[in-house]
């Protein structure tokens, strides 16, 4: 089974794109990958990315956002996480990156898988005396993603993985988290006549899409789903986040409609 961790793959059987096999441990990407990045610095018109669990890249300016950018730090600022797609390696193993490039279905799944990963990161750090030797085992056959959802199903696999005291307590935290896990759904409608619509709805749910999962319905229509162990937490984290959306759909002029339940 191909590893994958934190990379959409594209044109798998092509010859013609260049891969770089990063050390450590770290995965091989490719050109049109999508990856989780953070911003290291901004000098001149280059940014310096760190790619996660990958090494470093750059990006021009101009890779940052179509037109005219009238405020970089809506885009980037240093130590802020964003989703690239790999535009080129170079025969050096440098890597170069862009934002603009990425859709939006593309931003919306990568961040959903970090999001899920770092979960499950957590959950081996809380449980394991040594989860860096037992993460990179388990990237030599399955993404954390996969492993964590096939787990969650089946949890006899983990114990190809970790020693059996560590089994029973990664198993609890899986139930506990799959049967008390709540979810809070609300849907809102979001549109402008700006000259740079697509721009200003994207930086308005830009912080949404952090903390809870956001889906595009179609014709303006967004699905905003808020989990949590406890119901309140939920509804609580949801209705904070629509508060913000609420604030700068304002400041950007923009229609908000928040659908009832």
């Amino acid at each position: 089974m191909q590893q994958v961790q934190l990379a959409s793959r594209k044109n798998q059987g092509g010859k013609s794109k260049s891969e770089s096999t990063c050390k450590g441990g770290f995965m091989s990407l490719k050109e049109d990958d999508i990856v989780m990045c953070t911003v290291k610095s901004i000098e001149g018109a280059i940014v310096f990315l760190y790619i996660e669990d990958n090494g470093e890249g750059s990006m021009p300016l101009s890779e940052v956002a179509a037109g005219r950018i009238r405020n970089l730090r809506e885009y980037i600022s240093p130590n802020k996480k964003i989703v690239c797609k790999i535009l080129h390696i170079a025969h050096d193993g440098h890597i170069q990156l862009s934002l603009r490039r990425v859709t939006g279905k593309e931003r919306e799944s990568m961040q959903k898988l970090y999001k899920k990963e770092k979960n499950f990161l957590n959950m081996l750090k809380a449980t394991c005396e040594n989860p860096k030797a037992s993460i990179a085992k388990i990237k030599e056959s399955y993404s954390l993603e996969e492993f964590f959802d096939l787990a969650r199903e089946n949890p006899s696999l983990l114990s190809q993985f970790f020693p059996p005291e560590e089994v029973k307590k990664i198993t609890k935290l899986l139930t506990e988290k799959k049967d008390k896990e709540k979810i809070v759904k609300r849907e809102i409608i979001l549109k402008t006549n700006s000259e740079n619509g697509i721009e200003d709805i994207k930086h308005i749910l830009s912080h949404a899409s952090q903390l809870i999962e956001i889906r595009y319905l179609g014709s303006s229509r967004f699905s905003l789903i808020s989990k949590a162990k406890d119901f309140k937490d939920a509804n609580h984290s949801l209705l904070s986040v629509l508060g913000e959306i609420e604030k700068i759909s304002k400041e950007r002029h923009a229609h908000l409609e928040i659908k009832e339940k």
